[in-house]
């Protein structure tokens, strides 16, 4: 009854079943757990089991086939995906009230026939990203979803979800995957067994850098860090650190520049503590900076406020030069 080609999530994709086919699942649902673990394939393999020519999630019919392209469409005939959008990475309001994503919003598109046998599934991906107006906007239908209609609200971030969104939905928590599943994974996508402790070390359980260049860059961002606690100048290794490419928000580039922070500052804690480090490429180098107790302290704390104030900051290069004085 499951799509093969969703590794892990068992425990929770069967209840979601047993839950469906017992008319006991909530009308709105809050996919919660780390960035790049399947929490969005998971909520779109409801809709697909629905259109599945075998009602399985076979993955391999016509029905299943919409559910695989690249890209993926934004309307299906039973599940409408609401994503962020543009530069800034914000879900529109047009889409809800408008027709931004389909002709009369997302609202309309709920209240609408659903295909014979099928419900009628919204995901909204990032949920996050959805502003205070939209929010607004969907509040009482999120309430009291049409009957047959499934809103599932996917987020890494859910504390940055809207709290009258939260209280109206019933949360679904996600674990990152297992040494197992994410091994399979990430060798079905080209990486060799050889490669896999590195890898895995990298993507703590989520499947963010199964592309190469993504991991590189990570990599070389880690690499970074490591070099200015170690005390190189900042501009020597800023590069790979700074925001580049225009068509993503500054925002989110410097977030992934913090996020690699995160997993040095967590490696170089368990080293001062004479636990094994899970970066192992990096270890014997943290090991030699691991007495510095007080600026990993210090780091953890400014990270995470820089991390919840992204968008409010005006330049990346401040909140980044700020972090590596104190990590210097």
């Amino acid at each position: 009854m499951f799509d093969k080609s969703i590794l892990g999530h068992d425990g929770i994709r069967n209840r979601l079943l047993e839950r469906l086919n017992s008319n006991k699942i909530s009308g709105t649902m809050l996919f919660i757990g780390p960035d790049g673990v399947g929490k969005r394939r998971v909520a779109m393999e409801m809709a697909q089991r629905e259109i599945c020519f075998r009602r399985t999630a076979c993955g391999l019919c016509e029905g299943c086939k919409l559910f695989k392209a690249d890209p993926l469409p934004k309307e299906f005939p039973n599940l409408l995906r609401v994503a962020p959008e543009g530069k800034a990475g914000l879900i529109k309001v047009d889409a809800i009230r408008d027709n931004g994503l389909v002709e009369g919003g997302i609202i309309r598109w709920a209240y609408q026939s659903a295909p014979p046998g099928c419900h009628r599934w919204i995901v909204i991906e990032d949920a996050h990203r959805l502003g205070k107006v939209g929010a607004n906007m969907l509040l009482k239908t999120l309430e009291e979803p049409p009957i047959g209609t499934f809103f599932i609200l996917v987020t890494h971030k859910p504390a940055s979800v809207l709290p009258t969104i939260q209280s109206r939905a019933e949360r679904i928590a996600f674990s990152p995957l297992g040494t197992e599943a994410i091994g399979e994974i990430a060798m079905s996508h080209g990486w060799a067994k050889s490669e896999l402790g590195a890898w895995a070390a990298i993507s703590n359980g989520t499947l963010q850098y199964l592309d190469r260049d993504n991991y590189l860059t990570a990599c070389s961002q880690i690499e970074a860090w490591v070099s200015i606690m170690e005390g190189v100048p900042f501009v020597e290794v800023s590069e790979c650190l700074l925001p580049k490419t225009v068509e993503v928000a500054q925002s989110q580039q410097v977030m992934h520049a913090l996020e690699q922070l995160l997993k040095v500052l967590d490696d170089q804690a368990r080293i001062s503590e004479g636990k094994q480090g899970f970066l192992t490429q990096w270890t014997q180098r943290l090991g030699s900076v691991a007495n510095k107790q007080n600026r990993i302290v210090l780091g953890y704390k400014y990270t995470l406020e820089a991390m919840k104030t992204l968008n409010r900051n005006v330049t990346a290069e401040t909140i980044l030069r700020k972090i590596a004085l104190i990590l210097s």
